[in-house]
């Protein structure tokens, strides 16, 4: 029988040997579950290993499997067109909110938040920090701390074939590693698709097991050496080795991970694969194939945790009535001209998101919506992009099962970390933690339903 690493069957793994497929009820389930779907993208699902966590792990799957988007706009959104005037429920709506209108009860929309320790003059830089809260952001010898993702990643990315997926309109992402280095964004939507759907050739399959098992070897044979001088060596020395060992059996555990999802079948969809867009200026067209493929990855469980870097180009984007660059607008003074073109340019956004939240409510899953299951946050490192203001942040949470159909304001003066949203996030998403970067607490007014 084959063993993994310590001993135990392979079929024993959460996404090990093959098991049988379902039972003809699971597959009435599934075939149920795809004439549900089938309104916005069908799904022909095979008899996939991916459902083994449910058979293997029925007491951790009675909870609801929660996953989380999180987008950055890097070059904000004009704060007079986001943030309602008034507190609580009965807000009027902005022309950004009015966009979202339909979607009012499952969102919370938050005034006043912000990282401590950003400066105007590292504005731009600050987008280093969206997701960590790590202070100085652009300043000499700044280094950064984990990213919510990855935090996530680290206790629930298990449970899928990509721990995270880290995407990007243009450049660098948000996802940043424990020891604060910049996790690669993948910007090329074709190739995300293949990397998801898309099954190698038996033998690139069996020559990525093969590179799986050297890796392997080589743990084994630095784990054996380790050992051996574990003995000769201090109280102190032995700390850091013993440190150094759990890392090594951290990396063995996820190979071991690989190695069954190298022999797992992805999931099929029945789309056709996504052309890129060559063109940096048609920030909307990319934007609307990161948020497609965003869903078809959720749909189908391929990961939990998504981050989004949107584009701030500078050439002026492919929509009517806009001549100037989205970066050239957010820098705006005031100008009436151009206050009016990015209006449109933000609007423009805020309707692909829209099209993100319609596909997720629409997508059912166990007697609730994708929607119901996935927080989808929306912010910025800018809180007004023409002043270059890292001071009261736009952020926008949908669904994930929160109380929704509000405005939290905080005094921008003295606000709550921006990390108390994120440790709400990480505490809904099942992670037992009671502390992510510089939060407090959770975030005070955003409770989760049930």
């Amino acid at each position: 029988m084959k063993t993994d690493l310590w001993g135990r069957p392979l079929a024993c793994l959460r996404f090990g040997k093959p098991a049988a497929c379902p039972t003809k009820e699971a597959d009435m389930k599934l075939n149920r579950r795809s004439i549900l779907r089938a309104t916005g993208v069908s799904l022909a699902l095979p008899c996939l290993d991916a459902f083994a966590p449910k058979r293997a792990h029925a007491a951790a799957d009675a909870k609801p499997r929660r996953r989380t988007v999180c987008i950055c706009t890097p070059l904000g959104l004009h704060p007079a067109y986001f943030f309602p005037e008034k507190a609580g429920k009965d807000y009027e709506l902005t022309p950004y909110l009015e966009v979202l209108k339909e979607f009012r009860n499952d969102f919370t929309v938050v005034s006043g938040l912000s990282h401590a320790g950003m400066s105007p003059g590292f504005a731009h830089q600050a987008s280093a920090s969206f997701l960590t809260g790590a202070q100085n952001a652009g300043r000499p010898g700044f280094r950064n701390a984990i990213s919510l993702d990855q935090f996530a990643a680290e206790h629930i990315g298990g449970r899928t074939r990509f721990p995270s997926l880290a995407l990007s309109g243009e450049g660098a992402g948000l996802s940043w590693t424990r020891t604060g280095a910049l996790v690669p964004a993948a910007t090329s939507p074709s190739k995300v698709f293949a990397k998801l759907f898309l099954d190698g050739k038996p033998d690139e399959v069996q020559g990525q097991v093969n590179r799986l098992a050297d890796g392997r070897s080589i743990l084994d044979d630095v784990r054996d050496q380790a050992g051996t001088l574990r003995t000769k060596l201090g109280t102190d020395d032995r700390e850091k080795l013993d440190e150094y060992l759990t890392s090594v059996r951290e990396l063995e555990k996820r190979l071991a991970r690989d190695e069954a999802w190298a022999k797992t079948p992805k999931p099929k969809v029945n789309v056709a694969p996504p052309t890129d867009i060559p063109s940096a200026s048609d920030l909307l067209g990319r934007t609307r194939l990161l948020f497609d493929l965003t869903h078809l990855a959720l749909q189908t469980d391929s990961t939990q945790l998504v981050t989004i870097m949107l584009s701030g180009t500078t050439a002026a984007p492919p929509i009517a009535g806009v001549t100037l660059g989205h970066h050239d607008l957010s820098h705006h003074g005031k100008e009436p001209s151009k206050l009016a073109q990015l209006k449109i340019v933000e609007e423009e956004t805020m309707k692909t998101v829209r099209e993100l939240l319609t596909k997720l409510k629409q997508t059912k899953e166990d007697g609730a919506t994708l929607l119901d299951r996935t927080m989808v946050f929306l912010g910025s490192n800018l809180g007004d992009g023409s002043s270059h203001a890292v001071k009261n942040l736009p952020v926008f949470l949908a669904g994930g099962g929160f109380k929704h159909g509000q405005h939290l304001a905080f005094d921008p003066q003295n606000p709550p970390p921006l990390c108390n949203l994120y440790l709400s996030m990480l505490q809904r998403l099942g992670v037992e933690v009671d502390k992510f970067s510089s939060s407090t607490g959770t975030l005070t007014g955003l409770d989760p339903v049930g």
